[in-house]
């Protein structure tokens, strides 16, 4: 909202001025006969229309995206640049026609007057004004059609001097200078339209500003976790820049780590272009550092199958994978199945059919279930029957927040924390957790679940 108002607020005044100058211009070169004059007072009816144009335009253009106009209306300044650009053409070739005709001639007759020289100062001190006001805003908005207008400003100051030097050497008695002042403001007008017209051309195109896309390129290949970039597009509009990014990453990754390597693309790029609306597709791709685990896994979780306990045996003719598998307990035995074995399928693709492969099913559990706790003394009872089984097996010490609930099927729900040296493998702590599960299975035959965490004895 804050640049929108700035931006408004310079393009109005510029075409307060740029009518005072038109209007002044007007009257005095039509009273001294120079053709100099007459055609900076044309060239400043241009800046007029291009300025009340300009005007139009950044009122227009920070209305947000709608349903009809997707990426917004910053284009409407470009379209207005463009429409200068034409107008600036027609000015200069009909100056240049007029100055050839009045040396054609020979005929001139100007009136070289104080007010001549006046007017012309005036127009100097004000384009100066406007010009530096333009381009600040410009710069601070992004504005093309601010740009223009500081163009067609500077032009001006430039064409102003060559027509008070025109002027003098008219008061000297060499009256086709004034012709020659015209042409000469002419062609800097014809370049200011090649220049602002190139420009123009670009971002109605969509050409991407020089260096634009390879400084994203950059900045993207220095986030760690992208492998490379597939595709990258980049479309200006107005101050805004519209980035379609493609990259691949590590299939193995999660989504939320995934997330997390775009969302670093983001600010980085924004930390440099300020307004860039990206949009960011990622492509997993398999890296010939994967171990088969990570091979199985990802397959596994492409099919929503947790792959689990993974064991690779290595022979001469196959691979022998054994790995354990959660699927919905509520599902039958041959529903489970066809699940399982689209995913044996794939498995054998992803390896090239050299593959022996045997799954165990797991039930996935997801219930939820009323629980009370025990009497005092059972739940006593319970307690130390879990402690005696616990002393039985060897290195698992100091069993504590035994936690005792009993379904509404009267089944005992059991939680319990157990300690291990700090050293001990992991390998070997499940082990003896789950040792000492099936021990409590057997010694209270109406235990639902027990769950047994295992922690470091000092850490």
């Amino acid at each position: 909202m804050e640049h929108a108002h700035k931006k408004q607020q310079v393009a109005i005044s510029s075409v307060i001025a740029s009518f005072l100058l038109t209007a002044m211009k007007l009257i005095v070169g039509l009273s001294t006969g120079s053709i100099g004059i007459i055609s900076e007072a044309a060239h400043s009816a241009l800046d007029f229309g291009a300025a009340s144009l300009t005007w139009y335009a950044v009122s227009m253009s920070g209305k947000p995206a709608d349903s009809k106009h997707h990426f917004g209306h910053a284009k409407v300044e470009s379209v207005s640049a463009l429409i200068e650009t034409g107008l600036l053409v027609v000015t200069s070739t009909w100056i240049i026609y007029a100055a050839i005709e009045r040396l054609i001639a020979g005929t001139t007759e100007i009136e070289v007057t104080w007010y001549a020289y006046g007017v012309m100062a005036i127009s100097i001190v004000v384009d100066i004004s406007r010009s530096i006001a333009l381009k600040k805003v410009a710069k601070e908005t992004g504005s093309q059609a601010l740009e223009a207008d500081a163009l067609h400003f500077s032009s001006d100051i430039l064409s102003s001097a060559v027509v008070i030097i025109g002027l003098i050497f008219a008061s000297m008695g060499i009256a086709w200078a004034d012709a020659l002042a015209g042409i000469a403001v002419a062609l800097v007008v014809a370049w200011a339209a090649f220049r602002l017209g190139k420009e123009t051309i670009d971002v109605l195109t969509d050409a991407a500003p020089e260096g634009l896309a390879d400084r994203i390129e950059e900045v993207t290949m220095s986030v760690g976790g992208v492998i490379a970039i597939e595709k990258l597009r980049v479309k200006p509009s107005g101050p805004q820049v519209f980035v379609e990014l493609a990259i691949s990453v590590n299939r193995t990754l999660s989504v939320e780590k995934v997330q997390k390597i775009c969302g670093e693309i983001e600010r980085k790029v924004r930390e440099e272009f300020t307004l860039a609306d990206m949009i960011i597709n990622t492509r997993p791709i398999a890296l010939n550092s994967e171990t088969i685990a990570e091979r199985v896994h990802v397959i596994g979780l492409n099919h929503n199958l947790h792959a689990h306990n993974i064991s690779t045996n290595l022979s001469e003719q196959k691979k022998h994978i054994t790995f354990d598998v959660e699927i919905d307990q509520q599902l039958t035995i041959k529903e489970a199945h066809e699940t399982v074995n689209a995913l044996e399928e794939e498995l054998h693709r992803e390896f090239d059919g050299e593959l022996d492969i045997c799954i165990h099913l797991d039930p996935l559990r997801n219930e939820e279930h009323s629980t009370s706790s025990l009497p005092a003394g059972e739940e006593a009872l319970v307690r130390e029957t879990i402690v005696n089984v616990s002393q039985g097996i060897n290195k698992i010490q100091d069993v504590h927040d035994i936690q005792i609930r009993k379904t509404d099927t009267e089944k005992l729900f059991i939680t319990l924390h157990c300690s291990f040296h700090d050293e001990a493998l992991l390998e070997e702590v499940h082990s003896l957790t789950s040792q000492l599960e099936g021990a409590i299975y057997h010694s209270l035959p109406h235990a639902f679940r027990v769950i047994i965490h295992a922690e470091p004895l000092y850490g």
